[in-house]
C-alpha cells in the first residue's frame, strides 16, 4: 500500500490531491494541515467525518489526518512520529504574501496588494517564513520517514512567479522572492539526497484560496491536479531536481 503525504490538505490544491489519490483504496493518504486545529473543540470528530466524507473517503484505515504547522519542526516530529515508509510527499502549503492594508475587491486588485509602494517587512518575512523556511523544515523532517532504499518523491508545489527569467512584469515582490528562494532550497536537497526524486511543479494559476477572489484565468484545483496525476506518475531520477510546469515541460529558474 503506497504511503502518500499530503500538505495544505485542507483546501486548494492539498484537498484536491486527497480527493484524488484516496479514490484508490489501494493508498494510504496522510493529510497534513495547520487547519485542521481550527476545528471547535466540540465538533472536532463531527468535522473530521465530514472532511472525510467531502473527499470521497469514509475508510479511516485509508485516510489519517495530521495537525501541524510546516514553520514548526518539532510539531511535524512530533505530531508524525509514527509515521514511515513514505512513497510520496506532496507539499502544497503556503501564502500569497500579499499585503493585508491592501483592499481587494476585484481580480485587477491583487497586484496592487504586491507593489513596490505598499509591500512591508512583515508581509516579505511571514511569506517567507512559510514558503521558504518552512518547506525546509518540513522536507528535512520528514527525510528520515521516506522508505528506506531510495525511490521516494517529493513534489513541492512551486509557482512561474519564482522564476526570474519569466519574470517580465515586476511587483509580486514576497511571494516571488519566497518562491524564488523555495527553488533553491528545493534543489539543494536533491543534491544533498541522491535517493529520493524532488521536483518542483508550477501547477497553473489555480483558484486556490491563497487569494480571496477569483484571479482572471485562474483554473479549478481539481483541473491542475487532473494533469499533475500523469506529471507525478512519470518523474523519475532524471526529473529530480527540475522545475516543471504541470504539462512536464521545464519553467526557467
Amino acid at each position: 500500500m503506497p504511503n502518500i503525504l499530503i500538505t495544505g490538505a485542507a483546501s486548494g490544491l492539498g484537498k484536491a490531491f486527497v480527493t484524488a489519490y484516496i479514490k484508490d483504496t489501494d493508498n494510504s493518504v496522510l493529510a497534513v494541515d495547520r487547519g485542521f486545529s481550527s476545528f471547535p473543540a466540540q465538533d472536532v470528530l463531527d468535522a473530521a467525518d465530514a472532511y472525510r466524507k467531502n473527499v470521497g473517503n469514509d475508510e479511516t484505515n485509508t485516510l489519517r489526518m495530521f495537525t501541524a504547522d510546516v514553520r514548526d519542526e518539532r510539531q511535524i516530529t512530533t505530531q508524525l512520529h509514527d509515521v514511515r515508509d513514505i512513497d510520496l510527499v506532496i507539499h502544497s502549503a503556503g501564502v500569497r504574501g500579499l499585503e493585508r492594508s491592501v483592499s481587494m475587491v476585484k481580480s485587477e486588485d491583487v497586484a496592487k496588494a504586491e507593489t513596490l509602494a505598499v509591500m512591508t517587512a512583515e508581509t516579505m518575512t511571514d511569506t517567507f517564513h512559510i514558503n521558504a523556511v518552512g518547506t525546509f523544515l518540513l522536507i528535512r523532517a520528514l527525510l528520515p520517514k521516506l522508505r528506506p532504499g531510495g525511490g521516494s518523491k517529493v513534489v513541492i508545489m512551486g509557482s512561474r512567479m519564482g522564476s526570474m527569467g519569466s519574470n517580465t512584469t515586476g511587483g509580486g515582490y514576497a511571494y516571488r522572492a519566497s518562491k524564488a528562494a523555495l527553488n533553491a532550497v528545493v534543489k539543494s536537497f536533491s543534491i544533498d539526497a541522491p535517493d529520493v526524486v524532488f521536483a518542483i511543479v508550477h501547477p497553473g494559476r489555480v483558484e486556490s484560496g491563497l487569494v480571496a477572489i477569483k484571479e482572471e484565468g485562474a483554473i479549478s484545483a481539481e483541473e491542475s491536479v487532473g494533469d499533475l496525476l500523469g506529471l507525478i506518475g512519470k518523474l523519475g531520477k532524471d526529473s529530480s531536481g527540475r522545475f516543471l510546469d504541470r504539462f512536464g515541460g521545464d519553467v526557467p529558474w
